[in-house]
């Protein structure tokens, strides 16, 4: 099993200039290395041109992003802290949280030389952290970084994975999703099997559409939701989430019961198809959000 390469385009503005002290001092409630406003530039930025950083947003309000940072942090000790780890309690340390653009946890970014990578946003098993760490490697070297990259080795692949595979090389989506479904069942919260299922539903639902026509009769009908959904699934196959986003969130903000739900939930459905550090799926989030409340 393994996980979807790190985007190309990992890098983000975060703006780090308005971070002041905050009023209170938040405490160190565990042997894992804290982030905060104090430290940040200094003890991690900085320690960035020497060797990768990595840091995890959590809450104390979550344990599986507390179970997370406990994970990561020794997996760093493991690797003699040939990368550093630190967490950012999300709850104490609101400005940098800002400052990084964290908007839910857990979350998980570096930076090499100074430079901020996204990492990913939800919670892995040990062996798919360690080949983003392995690739982080591959990053920091390129970047001039005198670092080993770490070998890995790829878990061995689940059997529902292998059987959605050998489905896809044959073009049996139907046969695909119904592997993932059944990986599913044994694993309801596999993630890998989550996005494959809805890769696989979406290339059903397009599949003998003309994408130009159901575009086209869509932009002409904006009030029905059946062409509104057609259409956000082929602009969302083609590369374009930005306009399926403001399609479906335009819908919602214009209707109301169930066509208003419906549109949502296929939202919903559809980002789980971007890269979660693309910032026009973290836009699409907030614009969503503003059109429910």
């Amino acid at each position: 099993m393994s996980l979807p390469p790190l985007p190309q385009n990992m890098g983000r503005a975060f703006d780090l200039s308005s971070l002041t002290k905050p009023k209170v001092e938040a405490a160190q409630t565990s042997h894992v290395p804290e982030a905060t406003v104090e430290n940040f530039m200094t003890s991690f930025v900085a320690a960035s041109k020497e060797k990768p950083v990595v840091l995890l947003a959590y809450s104390p309000r979550s344990k599986a992003s507390v179970d997370l940072r406990d994970l990561m942090f020794s997996m760093s000790e493991a690797d003699h802290q040939s990368w550093a780890f630190a967490a950012i309690n999300a709850d104490t340390q609101p400005q940098l949280a800002q400052a990084l653009q964290i908007q839910s946890v857990p979350m998980a970014l570096a930076f090499v030389d100074e430079q901020p990578l996204a990492l990913f946003d939800r919670v892995y098993p040990r062996e798919q952290i360690a080949l983003v760490i392995a690739k982080l490697f591959e990053v920091a070297k390129e970047r001039g970084l005198n670092v080993e990259v770490p070998e890995t080795k790829e878990a061995p692949m689940e059997p529902e994975e292998a059987a959605a595979l050998s489905a896809l090389e044959s073009g049996d989506y139907s046969g695909a999703a119904m592997a993932y479904r059944n990986w599913l069942q044994r694993k309801p919260d596999e993630v890998m099997a989550k996005i494959g299922l809805a890769q696989c539903e979406l290339m059903i639902r397009i599949t003998g559409l003309d994408p130009a026509k159901t575009i086209q009769e869509a932009d002409s009908h904006p009030a029905d939701i059946t062409r509104q959904l057609m259409a956000a699934d082929v602009e969302i196959a083609q590369g374009l989430q930005k306009r399926a986003f403001e399609r479906l969130i335009t819908f919602v903000r214009n209707s109301s019961g169930d066509e208003r739900k419906q549109a949502k939930e296929h939202l919903l459905l559809i980002f789980q198809l971007v890269d979660p550090s693309d910032p026009d799926l973290i836009r699409a989030r907030t614009e969503l959000a503003s059109a429910l409340f």
